[in-house]
């Protein structure tokens, strides 16, 4: 695999940033990784970080360059420092840089694939949360969405949660404007997909440890699914919100990924 830290200007953000990318490669004499290329531009998988992480958090805590190398997939990571992959009420249009311009300047720097069935999206915690609002928001994108220990019910944290580092986070990112049912509200753009909408959404794959304390809120996302007739491949096992748990599911998600 090709490693690559890009730094470059983001016109939605107006400012610049950085994204970490893995790239397929062929390389027949090197020893220990096993790596998968071929010569048409490959598939391409939007990976996450969490709230207090960045671009370069999944290659720093986890294997995903050796999985990634197996599969022959590009990875591509982009940052967002703790926007909820929101368009901030006192900030920057992080979902206008993710949901828009994320995607075509990858495509103009590397050679990746922009076919719907090629793409993909997954996430931990809040980078979860941004995965699935990807899906459910823009399914001709994506062909699997997955959620690993994600923050999805983003509008029960924003009616319960009071410690003072949450309260100030959603006050910076959203002001006085709700969650609760809007498009950054997961449960209700479940809730809302009309039969024909539901047909096309992309694979949606969702894991959390019992011991999370998220864990409640993915079950309530989980159970809004099946009860509106949304198909996810959801598990629940034990694991915590950390590092060794997401290291273990993100092989599990590029297992269940339709690579083609």
């Amino acid at each position: 695999m090709a490693l690559i830290r890009c730094d470059f200007f983001s016109e939605a953000l107006a400012l610049g940033t950085s994204m970490t990318v893995l790239l397929p490669q062929r390389a027949a004499t090197q020893i220990g990784l096993a790596g998968q290329a071929t010569d048409a531009a490959p598939p391409v998988l939007y990976l996450l970080h969490g709230l207090s992480d960045d671009d370069t958090a999944w290659t720093r805590y986890t294997s995903i360059e050796r999985y990634a190398a197996a599969k022959g997939i590009a990875v591509v990571m982009p940052q967002v420092h703790r926007s909820f992959y929101a368009d901030e009420r006192y900030g920057h249009k992080f979902w206008t840089y993710v949901s828009a311009e994320l995607p075509e300047l990858v495509s103009s720097f590397f050679r990746v694939s922009t076919r719907r069935e090629d793409t993909f999206v997954a996430g931990l915690s809040m980078g979860g949360y941004g995965a699935l609002k990807l899906a459910l928001r823009q399914p001709e994108r994506f062909a699997a969405a997955a959620s690993l220990s994600g923050a999805v019910d983003l509008a029960h944290l924003y009616e319960w949660d009071k410690r003072p580092h949450i309260t100030e986070l959603v006050a910076r990112v959203f002001g006085d404007r709700p969650v609760a049912g809007t498009g950054d509200d997961l449960v209700h753009l479940v809730e809302h997909k009309s039969p024909e909408e539901k047909r096309v959404l992309p694979r949606l794959f969702l894991r959390c440890g019992t011991e999370d304390h998220l864990l409640a809120q993915n079950e309530r996302f989980v159970a809004a699914c099946r009860r509106h007739g949304v198909d996810v491949d959801a598990g629940f096992g034990p694991g915590d919100h950390e590092w060794g748990y997401w290291d273990t599911q993100i092989r599990s998600v590029l297992d269940w990924l339709p690579l083609t």
